[in-house]
């Protein structure tokens, strides 16, 4: 795994939107719908206005400039060498490691909020379970997990990763079984929403969205859970 993304850390964000010209929208929109929708679980489920936060599986780190602001210490890591390396190049401010895969290199509760964003279909199923007991291991007491995946339930989702050249290893797992993991990690208040039914940013478009967050409609879905 770490060599396939390692290949990709120039051009990741050129493929990753090849995968998704059809749709007629930039990977941008992508990716400021998920930085809306941690804003509001942010303002939501934490009494930290600017919480500490690891981003699991954080790539060359194309998301991160999107949280300045919302966030205070911000970490990323991934078994991706290359892709770290750029990142730190891109964003010096953020905290960025290599890890093996298994163990996150952090101590015990070291953050507030722990989130990894479409990486556990990659991630083999036998293999799940430990991921996310990492995930509570390092999150604070109090703190918050979210996982952000795409629905297999939404047939343009199924096409985009079938498009998307890293992703033929990609086992997509839904909003449902993403919550037993939780649960078995011992992560409690367990909700999921669905997003991305829509392709416009207007307000009006968020209302609907929001009113169908609980159906597997969109594009892809956050499920979230407490320490």
């Amino acid at each position: 795994m770490s060599q396939l993304f390692d290949s990709y850390r120039s051009n990741y964000r050129d493929v990753v939107q090849s995968s998704i010209d059809f749709s007629g929208l930039p990977h941008s929109f992508f990716m400021r719908a998920k930085a809306n929708l941690l804003r509001e679980l942010i303002a939501a489920r934490l009494q930290s206005k600017k919480p500490d936060m690891l981003d699991v599986g954080c790539g060359v780190g194309s998301f991160h400039p999107l949280l300045r602001g919302m966030v205070g210490r911000l970490s990323g890591i991934d078994v991706s060498s290359a892709s770290i390396a750029q990142a730190q190049v891109d964003n010096p401010d953020v905290d960025y490691r290599a890890f093996d895969g298994s163990v996150f290199p952090f101590a015990d509760a070291s953050f507030d909020l722990i989130t990894t964003i479409c990486v556990m279909h990659h991630v083999p199923p036998l293999e799940w379970a430990g991921f996310m007991r990492e995930m509570r291991r390092v999150v604070r007491p109090g703190g918050l997990v979210c996982v952000i995946e795409h629905n297999p339930f939404n047939p343009l989702t199924r096409l985009a990763v079938a498009r998307c050249e890293f992703d033929r290893d990609a086992i997509l797992l839904g909003a449902g079984k993403t919550q037993k993991i939780m649960a078995g990690a011992g992560l409690r208040d367990i909700a999921s929403r669905h997003f991305l039914l829509l392709p416009w940013e207007a307000k009006a478009a968020r209302r609907v969205e929001n009113a169908f967050s609980g159906l597997p409609l969109g594009a892809q879905y956050a499920t979230f859970a407490t320490a």
